[in-house]
């Protein structure tokens, strides 16, 4: 498609002009629509062997997260130890994706994490506001990759977003994406911020054009956070965007998702409209905390007919 090779294609001398001409361009979003078909994917139900599954496959993909400003380094390490064993007294349940933390806590992970094929990832760019200087979110997401972070998690600037000030959003991912090196971007879109659908998918094609390897809902910070309808629209971005472009981004929500019953309407989403292609760690996580602990719990009743209770597992 020749509108998304220009498009692609802008640097700092594009057009900001030429960057909204697309993205006003693209399908607008029928909000009683999307609400309607979020809902009613929601009602799906998914019992046993396929329950289990659908189970093992959400602790496979979330991102294990403390973003607190009390932080330590032993609350890191327990993290870390939790991402690698779930649940200590079952071996049989896999680690999960990834352990997200701040910058300065990084090589504390890195340490804790090493050789275990958990991923690293670190929210970087003046996380959660990203009010600060291009210079210092760039200082920012190298450092964070330097000291052993594999992924990296940004946040757009909603001001200029939302100010229609598209290519400054762009070129801003774009030398985000540059200062990652081999590590894989993460774009937050804050949708809680964006006001309306509409917004949603043009940000979330501004990312990707950007080169995002994922796209995020939230940071976790703002309400409302991750939504079954928002991340509705992104799934049908990423899924439209691998069409005309032929790469494929992953999806992200972030924030609120707390229930085993909410991660897999999330999944049944994911498979309706994305596709089973999405349906792996590396292209849908969850960012969550309190998640996992909720996965574990009907784990264990699904394996023993009975709970093993809030308390079985450590708190995070």
């Amino acid at each position: 498609m020749d509108r998304v090779t220009a498009v692609v294609d802008l640097d700092v001398t594009g057009s900001n002009e030429e960057l909204r001409r697309f993205l006003h361009g693209l399908p607008g979003v029928d909000q009683v629509g999307a609400d309607a078909r979020a809902a009613q994917l929601g009602t799906r139900s998914i019992k046993t062997t396929a329950k289990a599954w659908a189970i093992d496959l959400a602790i496979r993909m979330v991102d294990l997260t403390t973003l607190e400003g009390a932080d330590t380094p032993g609350k890191v390490k327990a993290l870390c130890a939790k991402a690698k064993r779930p649940d200590p007294a079952d071996r049989s349940c896999p680690p999960v994706a990834a352990v997200c933390v701040y910058p300065s806590l990084v090589p504390v992970a890195a340490e804790a994490l090493r050789g275990s094929g958990v991923h690293l990832a670190s929210v970087a760019t003046a996380f959660p506001s990203g009010q600060a200087p291009l210079a210092v979110k760039l200082e920012d997401t190298r450092a964070a990759v330097a000291a052993g972070a594999d992924e990296v998690d940004m946040v757009i600037s909603r001001g200029e977003f939302l100010s229609g000030r598209y290519l400054a959003v762009f070129d801003e991912i774009k030398a985000v994406k540059e200062a990652c090196g081999e590590a894989h971007l993460k774009v937050i879109l804050e949708t809680g911020e964006l006001v309306t659908y509409d917004n949603v998918r043009r940000a979330s094609w501004l990312a990707m054009l950007a080169g995002a390897d994922f796209i995020k809902t939230s940071t976790g910070k703002v309400s409302p956070a991750a939504t079954l309808p928002v991340t509705l629209i992104m799934l049908e971005a990423v899924r439209d965007f691998e069409q005309e472009t032929g790469r494929k981004v992953g999806v992200k929500p972030a924030g609120g998702i707390r229930t085993t019953k909410d991660a897999i309407k999330y999944l049944v989403t994911v498979n309706e409209v994305a596709g089973e292609g999405w349906l792996d760690p590396d292209w849908f996580r969850f960012g969550a905390s309190t998640l996992l602990n909720d996965l574990l719990m009907q784990r264990t009743r699904l394996k023993t007919g009975h709970y093993a209770g809030p308390d079985y597992f450590t708190l995070d």
